[in-house]
C-alpha cells in the first residue's frame, strides 16, 4: 500500500496547524496541514511495516500513523500535543473523535520539560543570530513567546489553548521587529520564570494516562484486524483478472 493511499484513505483526523491555528495569520502565511491515519492492522503481519509518518502528498502535509503519534504524544511532545488541540479541524471520523476523547490523558506535567527544553533549543539559535548578525529571526522570536505562554498556561490550568487570543497584537509587533530584543529576551524570561512556578501548584498529574491510551490502541487494532485485508484484495484483484494461474 502507497503511502499516500494511507493518507487518502485511512485518515481518522486532520487539522490546520501553524499560524492559522495559533491566531497569528497574516495575509502570506502558510496552511500548514497535519493529520493522523490508521494503518489497517494486516499490514503490520508483514515484514514490511506500514510507515510511522508520511510527508504529503499535499505541500505543507504531514501525517502519523496512530501508534507512532500516541507514543510521542505520551513523551509530551509540543507539536503533537498542539496538534490534537487544533481549533481548526477539517476532518475527523469516528475513531478520530475516540482520540479527541483522550486528549486529557497525554498531558502530564511531563509537558514542563518538553516544551521547556524545546524553547531553551530555540533560545540559543536566537541568541546566535543576535551575536552573529545584531538581530533575531523575528518571526522564530514571537512562536517561541507563543510557545511559553502556552506551556505557563497548560501548567496552571491543566489545559492546553493554542490559540493567541489577545495577546496576537503583541507577539505580530515582534515578529514585525518593532520590539527590541532585549525586551523580547526579557518577557521570554518572565514566561519560562512562571511556568517553573506554575509547575509546583500545577493540577496536571506526574505522568500521562498510559494504560488508557493503550487501551485505545488496542481496542482499534483489533476492529481493524476484522475489516478485509486490503492486500488480499489487491491479489485476488490480479486473480480475477487472469494474471495468475
Amino acid at each position: 500500500m502507497q503511502p499516500e493511499t494511507l493518507v487518502r484513505d485511512h485518515t481518522i483526523y486532520a487539522c490546520v496547524m501553524g499560524s492559522r491555528a495559533f491566531g497569528l495569520a497574516t495575509d502570506g502565511s502558510d496552511t500548514d496541514r497535519r493529520g493522523v491515519y490508521l494503518a489497517p492492522t494486516p499490514l503490520f503481519w508483514r515484514f514490511e511495516k506500514p510507515p510511522t509518518h508520511v510527508e504529503g502528498p499535499a505541500e505543507e502535509q504531514f501525517g502519523w500513523e496512530l501508534e507512532r503519534f500516541c507514543e510521542l504524544a505520551l513523551r509530551a511532545n509540543p507539536n503533537i500535543l498542539e496538534c490534537l488541540h487544533s481549533p481548526l479541524v477539517e476532518h475527523v471520523t469516528d475513531t478520530g473523535r475516540e482520540l479527541l476523547a483522550l486528549r486529557g490523558a497525554f498531558l502530564s506535567r511531563r509537558a514542563h520539560e518538553t516544551f521547556t527544553r524545546y524553547a531553551l533549543g530555540q533560545r540559543k539559535k536566537l541568541e546566535a543570530d543576535v551575536h552573529t548578525h545584531g538581530a533575531p529571526r523575528w518571526k522564530h522570536a514571537m512562536h517561541l513567546l507563543r510557545l511559553l505562554m502556552s506551556a505557563r498556561d497548560l501548567l496552571r490550568t491543566g489545559a492546553l489553548t493554542i490559540d493567541v487570543g489577545d495577546q496576537r497584537e503583541p507577539l505580530l509587533a515582534v515578529k514585525r521587529g518593532e520590539v527590541p530584543w532585549p525586551e523580547v529576551a526579557s518577557w521570554m524570561n518572565r514566561l519560562a520564570a512562571e511556568a517553573d512556578e506554575a509547575l509546583g501548584i500545577s493540577p496536571l498529574p506526574e505522568s500521562p494516562d498510559h494504560r488508557r491510551v493503550e487501551d485505545f490502541l488496542i481496542h482499534v487494532r483489533r476492529a481493524s484486524a476484522l475489516q478485509p485485508d486490503p492486500y488480499d484484495e489487491v491479489v485476488q484483484g490480479v486473480v480475477d483478472g487472469g494474471r495468475i494461474g
